[in-house]
């Protein structure tokens, strides 16, 4: 059964690429798409969101949009709102007419197939009984000023501080599905951060001129800590990328233009994607053209199984923080989540909540005022009969260039470093 929905995914992916502006994926293969290539790819298209209610009873459209057929509805109030009014047809209907049903050739696996929160094999509405536990969370989020401070302020339900569908936890509360593709352990716990005081002025938005965003962290005056695949372009690295931080400053935010990069000598976008054999290369290090952390402050870095070792290191208190999809321009993170299993490849298992958008965010412990970034996110493992497990790369990665390119000695205007052979298993 899977291998028919990856052809299938695979098929749609080499009609997709017919539509503008979308991007490609270059060789669609079946047999090589996993998981993570599905939903990476599905991902990539970032579109516009808007709060709004529309009520019928008799839906009538077309499929002009130029996101039409995508499998998810983008008509104003009942979907995303990227397309206008009744130009998503095939998409939204059944939302619309309220007839959703199984009628999607992978309903009823035990797997949601839904975009967005499951593997977007089907169209939504298709998939119900697989995705009923998840139907109240289409098209909101928690991107309100208020979000998370326990008062529900959408309108009709609320007290109307909010745009509808935007402050999502405070109204329909914090409980998740665990079967979700967004990370979270059964209850979102994430909290806003204010990025006017340390340690969260340092930590930014790197947005790429190839399109998409990720989440990256000052570790020196001028030295970013970001994943690898936030700057792969299907397999060729592209760094050009502005980074943004102190958004909540009385001044304003800050900003800096990625001026050099260094990824690990085995890094490799296909086998990382297809593959769960080198995850422990998801780091980049970043140089900017502004000493942003001379202005604001850095954080420093530390390698914390090497200093505590594996017992000591499950039990530390994690900090962490990330531009999320779903928290609009805030950076929402969580205050103590731990660690849940070491591994040989200078990765680890977190229960900390993430989703898209926190690549690359940084996972920091505190001694006094002082905050150390000791991983940073990176994707998820497969967990048959589990939910997935989310993997972040610990600093022991990349912690031997650290010195090195913050003096300018190497990264890709200088000397490689030498190849380091494969992750350890």
């Amino acid at each position: 059964m899977r291998t028919g929905l990856i052809a299938a995914l695979a098929a749609m992916m080499c009609v997709a690429t017919s539509q503008a502006d979308e991007p490609r994926l270059e060789g669609a293969n079946a047999d090589a798409l996993s998981s993570r290539d599905i939903t990476r790819w599905l991902h990539r298209i970032q579109k516009p969101t808007r709060g709004g209610d529309v009520s019928t009873s008799s839906y009538r459209g077309t499929d002009t949009c130029q996101w039409a057929n995508d499998g998810e509805c983008d008509d104003p109030g009942i979907g995303t709102g990227a397309c206008e009014q009744g130009t998503d047809y095939s998409d939204c209907w059944r939302i619309a007419e309220r007839v959703e049903d199984d009628s999607c050739q992978w309903a009823n696996d035990g797997e949601c197939d839904e975009p967005g929160f499951g593997t977007g094999a089907c169209t939504q509405a298709t998939d119900l009984t697989d995705c009923g536990a998840v139907i109240d969370l289409r098209f909101r989020n928690d991107s309100c000023e208020t979000a998370f401070d326990g008062v529900c302020n959408e309108p009709g339900v609320g007290d109307g501080r909010c745009d509808a569908r935007t402050d999502r936890a405070d109204c329909i509360g914090r409980e998740r599905p665990l079967t979700i593709n967004d990370h979270f352990f059964g209850r979102d716990d994430r909290v806003f951060m204010d990025t006017a005081a340390a340690p969260w002025s340092a930590v930014g938005q790197i947005d790429m001129e190839a399109g998409g965003a990720c989440t990256a962290t000052l570790i020196a005056d001028d030295v970013l800590i970001t994943a690898a695949h936030c700057i792969d372009d299907d397999g060729r690295i592209d760094a050009r990328a502005v980074f943004t931080t102190g958004y909540d400053r009385r001044g304003g935010p800050l900003e800096a233009r990625v001026t050099d990069y260094l990824i690990d000598p085995n890094w490799n976008d296909q086998r990382f994607s297809s593959t769960d054999e080198i995850d422990g290369t998801d780091w980049a290090l970043l140089r900017i053209d502004r000493a942003l952390g001379a202005e604001i402050g850095h954080v420093g870095v530390r390698g914390l199984v090497q200093t505590a070792g594996n017992s000591g290191a499950r039990e530390a208190d994690l900090y962490q923080a990330g531009y999320s999809w779903d928290t609009g321009a805030h950076l929402s993170g969580n205050i103590g989540c731990r660690i849940t299993e070491v591994f040989n490849d200078n990765t680890m298992a977190h229960n900390c909540d993430t989703t898209r958008g926190d690549s690359g965010s940084p996972f920091m412990v505190r001694e006094g005022n002082q905050y150390f970034v000791i991983a940073t996110d990176s994707n998820f493992r497969s967990n048959p009969g589990g939910p997935m497990i989310y993997i972040s790369v610990r600093s022991e990665a990349w912690l031997q260039y650290y010195d090195d390119f913050v003096a300018g000695r190497i990264g890709n205007n200088g000397p490689s470093p030498a190849p380091t052979g494969k992750p350890l298993k």
